[in-house]
C-alpha cells in the first residue's frame, strides 16, 4: 500500500506544484512530513539539502529519495512515476488548452493571480528552513559562520550572477574545510 500512497502523494505534488520545481518543495513536505509522517522536519531539510547539490530537478530527486526511503527501488519508482506523469499528462492537456485561449482575459488574470503565490510558497520554504540551516532562534549567535555564509552566497548570487551550482560546491568546501 506504501507504493500507491507514495504515487498518489507526488502525484499531487506534480499536479498542483505551479510553476515548477522550487515551488514543489512546501507541496512535497507537506505529503511527506506533515501528511504521511514518512520524514522529520530535519530529515526533509537533509534530503532537500542533499538533493540541491545533484544536477536535475529538485522535484524528481525529492520523489526519487523519498520513495526509496520509505519503499526502496519500488517506491523510488512510485515516487518518480507519481511526481512526473500526471504532469506530463496535465501539460500536454493544459498547455493545448493555453495555446488556444492564452489571449483569454480570464486566463489571463489566472496566471497573474498564481505567479504571486508561487512566490509566497518560496518564501516560505525560506521561511521555514532557515531556523534549523541558520540555527535560530536560540543559537544563532553561536551560528554566525553560518549566517555569513548565506549572506555571501546570497550577496554573491546578486551582485556578481554566480551559478547556483558553484555556489553550493563552494558551500560544502567551505564547510568542509571549517565546519567539520
Amino acid at each position: 500500500m506504501q507504493i500507491l500512497d507514495l504515487f498518489v502523494a507526488f502525484a499531487k505534488v506534480g499536479i498542483f506544484g505551479f510553476g515548477g520545481g522550487p515551488s514543489m518543495i512546501p507541496l512535497i513536505q507537506e505529503e511527506v512530513v506533515e501528511a504521511q509522517g514518512w520524514l522529520t522536519k530535519e530529515e526533509f531539510i537533509d534530503a532537500f539539502a542533499f538533493g540541491s547539490t545533484l544536477p536535475g530537478p529538485i522535484a524528481t530527486k525529492m520523489a526519487g529519495y523519498i520513495g526509496f526511503q520509505v519503499a526502496g527501488v519500488p517506491g523510488a519508482i512510485a515516487g518518480l512515476l507519481g511526481v512526473t506523469v500526471p504532469t506530463i499528462i496535465a501539460m500536454i492537456l493544459l498547455g493545448s488548452l493555453y495555446l488556444r485561449y492564452q489571449k483569454n482575459p480570464a486566463i489571463d488574470g489566472f496566471m497573474k493571480g498564481v505567479r504571486p503565490v508561487v512566490i509566497a510558497l518560496l518564501a516560505l520554504v525560506v521561511y521555514q528552513f532557515v531556523p534549523k540551516a541558520l540555527g535560530l532562534p536560540s543559537a544563532w549567535a553561536t551560528n554566525w559562520f553560518l549566517w555569513l555564509i548565506a549572506i555571501v552566497a546570497f550577496g554573491a548570487s546578486i551582485l556578481l550572477n554566480i551559478h547556483p551550482a558553484i555556489l553550493i560546491v563552494l558551500g560544502g568546501i567551505v564547510g568542509i574545510m571549517f565546519l567539520r
